[in-house]
């Protein structure tokens, strides 16, 4: 049996291409479309990874076709770069990303449950067997041991975290600054949080299940929650609007915007998008007074 993962990063491609392979693919199309007989499917807003077990050799552009969003899209066309690694150096490869040494934020805290949740998710399906059972158990203890014994933890170590550190570096002082946090998943709540170390007092969070956020807003404290037909409304009050959603297309763009800030007299809008694939549109970045940063 081979052992292999194939994969694109933010080391080899940049957030336009990493966006058109990410969304689409399931572990279960994988091993559909390729036969394998164990599939993983690893997806953050850095990377997208399959790792799989398989009989015969699955060709790299096999695995691009099971990714691409685009039905009938080429490929190559984005001229992706991407990797692969077999048998031992696959495990290699694993056992770095786990331990948060491959991530854009060396010793992020996320990657790891991430990898969890995907393990977890591919075993629900079944489609996880003795290989990759016995692979990621052991990359989760090579994880553990990593941040138990390295320092590799201190400081700031999530994409959220970076992320306001980008608007202090901004702003200086963030503590009179209103900030609008769209979406409530895991990156969303260490931004929170991060937030509310640096003295943030008006925090507005908004995400499609009002349950979730409002299980955010009383997680961090301090957070008030916006329904998220309004959200779009936020943009004519906050300074920033840090944003991380799973939605398909952009959430936001010119002609949306373009309301809101009319009513904006001689006030910057800071937008950080640290979603994959993208929850702005790249074109927001053209429009007076408005100021884009993506995740790279």
């Amino acid at each position: 049996m081979n052992l292999f993962c194939i994969g694109l990063s933010h080391h080899t491609a940049d957030v336009a291409t990493r966006e058109q392979f990410t969304g689409s693919a399931t572990t279960e199309s994988i091993v559909r479309q390729t036969g394998c007989a164990e599939a993983l499917l690893l997806t953050t807003c850095n990377r997208v990874e399959v790792y799989a077990v398989s009989d015969r050799r699955v060709s790299t552009d096999e695995i691009a076709r099971c990714l691409i969003r685009k039905a009938n899209s080429d490929p190559h066309h984005y001229a992706p770069p991407f990797y692969r690694y077999e048998a031992n150096k696959c495990a290699h490869h694993l056992f770095r990303v786990a331990s948060g040494l491959d991530s854009m934020v060396v010793g992020e805290s996320e990657i790891l449950g991430q990898a969890k949740k995907a393990y977890e998710s591919a075993r629900e399906s079944g489609a996880v067997g003795p290989y990759l059972h016995r692979l990621f158990q052991r990359a989760f203890r090579v994880a553990k041991q990593v941040r138990t014994h390295t320092e590799i933890a201190r400081g700031t170590v999530s994409v959220g975290s970076v992320a306001v550190d980008l608007a202090q570096r901004i702003f200086g002082k963030l503590t009179d600054c209103k900030v609008l946090v769209l979406g409530a998943g895991e990156t969303s709540e260490l931004t929170a949080r991060a937030l509310v170390s640096r003295g943030v007092s008006d925090i507005r969070v908004s995400n499609r299940s009002a349950d979730r956020a409002n299980e955010l807003a009383q997680a961090v404290g301090g957070c008030a929650v916006v329904p998220f037909n309004e959200w779009m409304v936020q943009c004519r009050e906050v300074d920033i609007l840090i944003t991380s959603t799973a939605s398909e297309m952009p959430l936001l763009t010119p002609d949306k915007l373009a309301p809101m800030l009319r009513e904006r007299v001689d006030r910057p809008l800071f937008i950080i998008d640290i979603a994959v694939p993208r929850d702005v549109d790249p074109s927001v970045n053209e429009m007076d007074g408005v100021y884009l940063y993506d995740i790279d």
